[in-house]
């Protein structure tokens, strides 16, 4: 299984849903960095199990433990390891998954490639809890990115039909940014908010689920950061963003878009600001042109499917018996994982353009 990333910042995510421990290795960090790990534990708690009703009910505290890497709290050029234990795991509720795979889920395909040996045990090396140490990785790399004037923050743009507004992809400011990553509930509306709220919890009570879409924003990033083809922004971003569980697709400023546009329409005029900086009028391209930051706010979009673990009765097969059969499943899982997955959104965005900064200069 391969399960690291980065070229000169570089993260290894270690462990299963129900090992004894799940973290992350950081390699490649800058020396000297003084890393809060207060602040780094906050930011992991926006996406902590078990803590409200459109949640799992799977409880964890999710404190990490350092053993390696700082000294008197600064990067000291070691790498980070970084350790959270598992503790409360119910392994029995997926006995019946390893021999009858739930649809839409990587059971299956888990289960021919690795011939049985994989942990099955609450999703193993698949699990969305492997986002935990993700989200650890991203909180170290984002007190790196602002002590260098780059925020990044993101918002739930939309829960199955009800949508939030969009930011603005140009005048975004890092106040505003702040403003929406501070609330409970990451929407830049409250009544929308409270909209998606209830659609969860329908979804909820009627034994299914729902997805949506996360909006994310860079600001602050110096143009120049990427490279053309195979290390761009777009493709340096989708590597690690589909790593989070769930994602289904991703796109850049306008992305699907501008295909209903013009080139007049879509083409983001270039004007020079008082201060002499240049900038553009509009910012469809959202903030890359051929896989360069422009200067002007990043902004993609993550969709996320519906949780595949729902206690609809759904068709299966029994691999054991080669039969068709019927799957209710049990255990603790999120009606709509898009609100545990905001941090996730902001987290590989830091990685990957930490990374890419690094070796920009």
């Amino acid at each position: 299984m391969s399960s690291s990333f980065g070229d000169r910042v570089k993260i290894s995510i270690f462990g299963q849903s129900h090992s004894e421990a799940i973290g992350v290795v950081i390699d490649g960090l800058p020396v000297g960095e003084e890393i809060d790990l207060e602040a780094a534990q906050r930011f992991l708690d926006r996406r902590a199990p078990g803590k409200n009703a459109y949640s799992t009910p799977r409880k964890e505290g999710d404190q990490v433990r350092v053993v390696s890497g700082l000294f008197d709290s600064k990067t000291c050029g070691a790498p980070i390891c970084a350790m959270i234990e598992n503790t409360n795991t119910r392994s029995k509720d997926y006995a019946q998954l390893k021999d009858m795979p739930r649809p839409g889920h990587a059971d299956f395909t888990a289960e021919i490639k690795y011939h049985g040996f994989q942990d099955y045990r609450g999703g193993g090396h698949f699990s969305g809890r492997l986002t935990a140490p993700l989200c650890f990785a991203g909180a170290v790399c984002l007190q790196i990115l602002e002590r260098r004037g780059i925020s990044i923050g993101a918002h739930i743009l939309s829960i199955h039909e009800q949508k939030d507004k969009s930011f603005d992809a140009v005048y975004i400011t890092k106040e505003e940014l702040a403003e929406v990553v501070s609330k409970e509930f990451p929407t830049i509306e409250d009544g929308a908010g409270e909209e998606m709220k209830a659609i969860i919890q329908k979804a909820r009570e009627e034994g299914d689920s729902v997805g949506g879409v996360i909006e994310c924003v860079a600001i602050g990033l110096p143009v120049g950061i990427g490279e053309p083809m195979f290390d761009g922004l777009e493709s340096k971003l989708s590597s690690i963003v589909f790593a989070i569980p769930a994602v289904k697709g991703i796109e850049f400023g306008e992305g699907f878009g501008v295909a209903t546009l013009f080139g007049s329409q879509n083409n983001d005029l270039f004007y020079i600001e008082e201060t002499g900086k240049i900038k553009t009028k509009t910012n469809h391209h959202g903030g890359s042109l051929g896989g360069i930051s422009s200067g002007m706010p990043l902004v993609i979009r993550t969709a996320f499917k519906p949780t595949p673990s729902i206690s609809k009765n759904q068709a299966t097969v029994s691999l054991e018996k080669g039969k068709n059969t019927t799957l209710s499943v049990t255990g603790r899982h999120d009606p709509c994982i898009v609100p545990r997955a905001v941090p996730c959104v902001e987290a590989a965005m830091a990685i990957a353009l930490l990374d890419l900064y690094e070796l920009f200069q």
